[in-house]
């Protein structure tokens, strides 16, 4: 058994909640309000920004240089990609320069933010590659799980087939491994 299908066992109710979460229907139907949506890409404008950052910290902190070159590899695709799709969803939403000025991170989006550059500044180079795994795997397990959804709503319908791709996906999978990688000194679950 790997470490990550431990991690699943244990977050195995979590993890359908994440699922099923009303939110992740909203778009999966095409009946969750825009004004919800942009609120939402406005903290994940946020959080990518530092995800990023985080990336690129895990890249210095690793004592492989192919895991060191395979995350400033994401650290890079992670600003171009997701901040270009942002852009993007941006233009659609309206969402204006004043927005983006005055934004203040919600409290969930901070948290989340915070451990992982408490994981990056004061843990190993594991804890910090599986405190970045959960990002990866729900929305690549939410792009799976709904990417036959064809909501009306063509913002939906692109975000759902975002983490339905075969290249996220791939990405996700190299994360998986790597933190299943034996040479790692593994976290446990508690």
């Amino acid at each position: 058994m790997f470490f990550t299908d431990e991690l699943r066992q244990a977050t195995e109710h979590s993890w359908k909640r994440s699922l099923d979460h009303p939110f992740v229907l909203g778009i999966v139907h095409g009946d969750l309000s825009l004004e919800k949506f942009k609120y939402y890409i406005l903290q994940d404008i946020y959080y990518l920004k530092h995800y990023g950052k985080i990336h690129a910290l895990a890249a210095a902190q690793a004592d492989d240089f192919s895991h060191t070159a395979l995350l400033a590899k994401k650290a890079q695709f992670t600003a171009q990609a997701e901040l270009t799709v942002h852009e993007e969803h941006a233009k659609i939403l309206n969402i204006t320069d004043e927005e983006m000025k005055s934004f203040r991170p919600a409290p969930t989006a901070y948290a989340y933010t915070s451990h992982l550059y408490r994981a990056a500044f004061s843990g190993s180079f594991a804890q910090t590659i599986a405190a970045m795994l959960p990002c990866y795997w729900l929305y690549a397990d939410i792009g799976k799980t709904y990417e036959k959804a064809t909501p009306k709503e063509p913002i939906y319908h692109k975000w759902i087939q975002t983490y339905a791709s075969e290249w996220f996906q791939t990405s996700t999978q190299e994360q998986i491994d790597l933190v299943n990688d034996p040479s790692l000194t593994p976290c446990r679950v508690v």
